[in-house]
């Protein structure tokens, strides 16, 4: 299980539990839920903020957000 922020471009994981007082609640509307698959798409040039597809939404996040996601990677 790896943090979300250490994710590589175009790599693919399971949402597997995150930090609830830590995250959003406009995340947790939108998708990201354990279980759920997430995708990193892109980095911005300093490598924050990163876009994401969770299922079919796709959203920017803060790295120090991305922090509080915990994954397991596909395979």
């Amino acid at each position: 299980m790896i943090s979300l922020d250490l994710l590589k471009k175009e790599q693919s994981a399971i949402i597997d539990q995150f930090e609830t007082e830590k995250l959003p609640l406009k995340l947790i509307e939108m998708g990201c839920l354990p279980g759920n698959e997430i995708t990193l798409l892109h980095r911005a040039p300093f490598k924050d903020p990163i876009y994401l597809k969770i299922d079919q939404s796709h959203l920017a996040i803060r790295l120090e957000t991305a922090k509080n996601i915990f994954v397991r990677l596909k395979t």
